[in-house]
């Protein structure tokens, strides 16, 4: 798989522009897509969109620690950590080749506590 288009999906997934776009969210997240948010809360795909969907601009986030494995063929898992004002989180992606183009099927968002 291409790491570096992934990570770029990634980082779209990110931005208010992308999570605003219903159709752009439904290209992008597997229709088995499931979400473990920040908070702990699982979601599906359409709770997803719909929540996204109405959700305040988002100011700009970093990103840093990029990792990336290759689990089976055209399966990869992507691991980064966020830095925003509300708090520092490390995140996780499984994506899944859907044709000829990723799909993401899984993330997980989860707070750095600090010490």
């Amino acid at each position: 798989m291409d790491f570096s288009l992934l990570r770029s999906l990634d980082e779209e997934l990110l931005g208010s522009a992308t999570r605003h776009d219903p159709d752009r969210l439904r290209e992008l997240l597997h229709p088995h897509f499931t979400e473990i948010g920040r908070s702990g809360r699982q979601w599906s795909r359409d709770e997803i969109v719909e929540s996204l969907a109405s959700e305040s601009e988002r100011a700009p986030v970093v990103t840093a620690d990029w990792q990336f494995s290759e689990l089976a063929p055209g399966v990869a898992l992507v691991c980064y950590t966020v830095r925003a004002a509300e708090g520092d989180s490390r995140h996780s992606s499984v994506w899944v080749l859907d044709g000829h183009k990723p799909r993401l099927r899984f993330h997980q968002g989860t707070f750095i506590a600090t010490q």
